[in-house]
């Protein structure tokens, strides 16, 4: 039974390792996500295809709904870019 309980010390020491080692890449992951999300080019990428998107919405509906269709791709600017930092 020794031998038993020093595989299973060893495995559930391998899973504790493995569990810190995805957290820690996962949280590193995050940051650089969030980094990018969150930079000046990301902002001018995400302005031109939220103003496209716009624009054809608003086409498509003949402007009736350019009100909402503003709103919606402010709201979703705002996710985007410098300004998006929570």
């Amino acid at each position: 039974m020794a031998g038993f309980d020093n595989i299973a010390k060893k495995a559930q020491g391998l899973f504790e390792d493995g569990k810190e080692k995805a957290a820690a890449a996962f949280e590193d992951g995050k940051e650089k996500f969030d980094e990018v999300r969150t930079s000046e080019k990301a902002e001018q990428v995400s302005d031109n295809i939220l103003g496209g998107l716009a624009n054809a919405a608003n086409k498509v509906t003949g402007g009736k709904y350019a009100d909402k269709i503003e709103n919606a791709r402010d709201a979703a600017d705002k996710k985007i870019g410098p300004d998006s930092v929570e």
